[in-house]
């Protein structure tokens, strides 16, 4: 097929992107409108958790299409009733509320906490709504997930932002005490901070952060967006750290590719009323079939353990990797992982590793200094071995 900077030009513009196509993938691997085949080390921002275009999904959606694709959220469904007790089963939430991205399950738990908090005023009697969120956290980008969120800049971009997130420092837990008023309705984190660079939130803040929202009689939510579905190594990063949150929120890799997410809650804060939550598509069966289809894949027997032995794997050769060209070290959980570049020259080996011959290798950098690895959670060593010798040759060519 060839490029049609025409056919392109009938997007709306939001990002600048590489003059290619994405035409096929399977597994690890992309290929391009010219052939050009691609290791795929960013996997939708992992979202593809089981890579590109698994068996299970193309079973899934094969057979539910076939049977029922939206009867509308006004009627209970079997695929949803089935990953909705997957999910709670697997975990130490209670009910769950499907949403089409991250953003939206964001938006629900936000919604959630401020009615908590205004059936559980403070003791002068008033709702309380404030939420304590992090420096260089991401929410999503509506403008309530963009007020939450901590990236730089973002409190001008859409200004003026909702009101009511106040931003402490990750691993800081005197820094969170000193924002908490009697109008503190939550804490909301994310287990491992993605875009800030893949810095996690260690155990003992974890466990320090549910000890102080207990003290205050404040809900703790989890933003497993991109943390939860395996990708650190447990079904969700939270049990990581031994604790249990009031609130998770997931999307990314609960679908595999296609659009899902969900909203969890222990059973006594999940009170909204009738007509307070909703949305078009929440529970769609044809979505949440390919959820099952996910999330029976990740409780396998043996499945999770793997995904913990290969993010070890791959932890280790990063860090050879950093030895052998005088970086800065890794770090991260799992397969959520990132290299410390020492130096602002994450564009340059993106780009680069893209363009390599015959085969491209598509990596992220979420900060100038430091790349992410988010592949597939089966992905091979072999592939992990590619990635690394491909990613060798690229510093080696930059003089690192």
């Amino acid at each position: 097929m060839e490029f049609s900077q025409y056919a392109v030009d009938n997007l709306m513009y939001i990002t600048n992107r590489p003059q290619l196509v994405c035409v096929e993938g399977q597994g690890m691997w992309l290929t391009d409108n010219n052939g050009k085949r691609y290791l795929d080390y960013l996997q939708g921002w992992a979202v593809n958790c089981l890579g590109h275009s698994p068996q299970c999904i193309q079973d899934a959606l094969n057979a539910q299409v076939k049977k029922l694709i939206n009867p509308s959220p006004a009627f209970y469904n079997e695929p949803s009733i089935k990953l909705a007790t997957l999910l709670t089963d697997h975990s130490c939430f209670d009910r769950v509320f499907f949403a089409n991205s991250g953003a939206e399950a964001n938006e629900g738990a936000f919604k959630l906490a401020r009615k908590w908090g205004k059936v559980n005023k403070n003791a002068a009697g008033e709702n309380r709504y404030e939420i304590i969120t992090f420096d260089h956290s991401f929410h999503g980008r509506t403008i309530a997930a963009m007020s939450a969120s901590g990236k730089a800049g973002w409190d001008t971009i859409f200004a003026p932002q909702v009101p009511g997130f106040h931003k402490a420092t990750l691993n800081d837990i005197a820094s969170v005490e000193k924002l908490i008023t009697d109008k503190t309705v939550a804490v909301m984190l994310e287990p491992v901070q993605g875009e800030a660079g893949v810095i996690p939130a260690t155990r003992e803040f974890m466990q320090a952060l549910r000890t102080l929202t207990k003290q205050h009689n404040l809900l703790l939510i989890a933003d497993e967006v991109q943390t939860g579905m395996g990708r650190c190594g447990e079904m969700f990063a939270y049990q990581l750290s031994g604790i249990e949150p009031d609130i998770m929120t997931l999307g990314k890799g609960i679908g595999g590719g296609v659009p899902l997410a969900a909203l969890l809650a222990k059973e006594e804060i999940a009170i909204f009323e009738a007509g307070e939550q909703g949305g078009t598509y929440n529970g769609n069966p044809l979505m949440t079939a390919v959820g099952v289809a996910v999330a029976e894949t990740l409780i396998a027997p043996g499945f999770l353990q793997s995904v913990k032995d290969k993010g070890d794997y791959l932890g280790r050769e990063l860090t050879k990797l950093s030895d052998k060209h005088g970086l800065a070290g890794e770090r991260g959980e799992g397969l959520l992982r990132a290299l410390k570049l020492g130096k602002d020259i994450g564009p340059q080996i993106v780009d680069k590793a893209r363009d390599l011959q015959p085969v491209g290798l598509l990596l992220n950098s979420p900060r100038p200094d430091l790349l992410r690895f988010m592949p597939s959670l089966n992905v091979t060593t072999e592939e992990l071995d590619q990635m690394i010798a491909l990613l060798s040759g690229v510093l080696t060519d930059l003089d690192c």
